[in-house]
């Protein structure tokens, strides 16, 4: 880890900040202080490609977080500030060896990624939902909220989507509970699926929504977008969004709630209830008896 840090400091002294940096040349880059490095001190080739990895993606990527991502085994990361990462691998959780460099990088990372979902965080905002590209779920907690912080907690998803084929072949559903849901679905009976965290809620409902008739007007509505509704032709996904720096523009799950049912739905799917949406959703069900 110590060397890993030296060698970042050095290429960092050797980047010309003032322009912008192709991949290609900062790979050529790294690779030349790796060699220089390498003639004072032996480097096993792996250790070198390994080295290479993480420096480049220290500079380009999410840092060392690129190494959990690409890791489809992977189910959750936990970055617990800068002293411990765990991840979740088969249901057991493990503890890396790796480690942010400084709490600083962490922070840059951080808001890498809230800012690709178009959402802030800081000290006045320190709690915020992101996602990755991927769709992977991200919660951060900031100082000083956060002791130890910031504490990074990421959820990854099924890139293929998880079918109720599936989960019958798992053994996780019976195929007569199956068709009874499938029943349900298509009759277009309300349906809650409740359970604890990481219980599986929202990849259950991945798998019922390919029960859903394909001529239906279907709108989600999520804090975080996170599901994966496929081969629907009239889907509306609407997403929650945070106050801004000066504290206005939000827009709830219950504003959404209220929007679509003027958006003429056959269905409408929310992602997640857990406060004041709860209401306007009851009440929807008894306006439109």
């Amino acid at each position: 880890m110590i060397l890993a840090e030296q060698l970042h400091a050095r290429i960092l002294e050797e980047l010309d900040l003032t322009r912008e940096i192709e991949d290609e040349e900062l790979t050529q880059l790294i690779y030349r202080v790796l060699n220089e490095a390498s003639q004072q001190e032996y480097l096993p080739l792996a250790q070198k490609t390994a080295l290479g990895k993480e420096l480049f993606n220290a500079f380009r990527k999410l840092d060392l977080l690129e190494e959990f991502l690409e890791d489809d085994e992977i189910t959750e990361v936990m970055i617990n500030g800068t002293e411990a990462i765990f991840y979740e691998r088969g249901g057991r959780l493990y503890q890396s060896e790796k480690r942010f460099l400084s709490r600083e990088k962490l922070e840059d990372v951080v808001q890498q990624i809230v800012a690709g979902s178009n959402r802030l965080v800081n000290e006045a905002s320190p709690i915020v939902d992101a996602r990755l590209p991927d769709g992977s779920r991200v919660n951060v907690v900031l100082d000083p909220i956060a002791i130890n912080g910031p504490i990074v907690t990421i959820r990854k998803f099924s890139k293929e989507g998880i079918t109720m084929q599936q989960l019958i072949a798992w053994k996780s559903i019976s195929e007569e509970v199956s068709d009874f849901l499938a029943i349900l679905v298509a009759a277009g009976y309300n349906i809650f699926i409740s359970g604890g965290t990481g219980s599986g809620k929202t990849t259950f409902l991945n798998a019922l929504s390919q029960y859903i008739p394909k001529d239906e007007r279907i709108i989600t509505i999520e804090d975080n977008a996170e599901l994966q509704i496929r081969d629907v032709p009239n889907l509306v996904r609407l997403e929650a969004r945070n106050a801004n720096v000066e504290g206005g523009g939000a827009v709830t799950i219950r504003d959404l709630i209220k929007s679509a049912l003027r958006m003429r739905p056959d269905r409408i799917i929310v992602g997640e209830v857990r406060s004041a949406e709860a209401i306007d959703m009851l009440q929807a069900f008894i306006c439109t008896i």
